[in-house]
């Protein structure tokens, strides 16, 4: 039904946009500092790789 698609759209916009307020905090708490230590520490015990081409 055409007639549904703005209504539709106007609806998915809010859904983002409460998604985006709800997790905007979270995004803005930032990583804790013994986690960097921890991804630090992962990468260097992780044997070097060359590039990879991502998988399709």
């Amino acid at each position: 039904m055409p007639a549904d698609e703005p209504v539709e759209k106007r609806s998915d916009d809010l859904i983002d946009e409460n998604l985006k307020k709800a997790f905007s905090e979270t995004l803005d708490e930032g990583v804790p500092d013994r986690f960097k230590d921890l991804l630090a520490q992962l990468k260097q015990a992780a044997p070097q790789k060359p590039s990879e081409e991502p998988e399709k």
